[in-house]
Parts: structure tokens; C-alpha cells; sequence
């Protein structure tokens, strides 16, 4: 068994309205040292062992979890001991 950690983020460029919101509300409260906040998404996927691990998350990541127009991706495979 693998837990497989994606991480997915806006492309450099691409407009960051929630990031802006976070940072707004951040200053606000008396953080006035954040400069810029990115907010991305964060997924964990549990999978079966199979050689074939590595292409089968790219594919899904290509296919749905991104938008590869406007986020880039990576990912981390844990194999996991029962």
C-alpha cells in the first residue's frame, strides 16, 4: 500500500485572488510582514502496489485533480507499513 501526497499549485503569473484575500486579512490583523500568500491544495491517495504507480498519478493528476492549463503538480510516494 502507498499514500501518495499530491500537491498542486497555480502556475507562476496566473492571478491569485484568494491568495490576495488571505494576505489582505493577514496584514489586517497585524501580520504586515506577509508580502504574498499562494493558495494551492493538498490531497492524500491511498493506492494498491503496482509498477505503474508513478505514471497512474501523473495520469490522474493531467486528467482531474489539476488544471495543467493554469497548476503545476507534485507528488510524494510513502509506501505504507500495516
Amino acid at each position: 500500500m502507498h499514500k501518495v501526497k499530491i500537491y498542486i499549485t497555480l502556475k507562476e503569473g496566473v492571478l491569485d485572488p484568494q491568495g490576495k484575500a488571505v494576505q489582505h486579512s493577514l496584514n489586517t490583523l497585524d501580520f504586515g510582514n506577509v508580502n504574498e500568500v499562494r493558495v494551492g491544495k493538498y490531497m492524500e491517495v491511498m493506492m494498491e502496489d503496482s509498477e505503474k504507480i508513478e505514471k497512474q498519478v501523473e495520469e490522474m493528476c493531467d486528467k482531474l485533480l489539476a488544471n495543467p492549463v493554469i497548476e503545476d503538480y507534485s507528488y510524494q510516494i510513502e509506501e505504507v507499513i500495516a
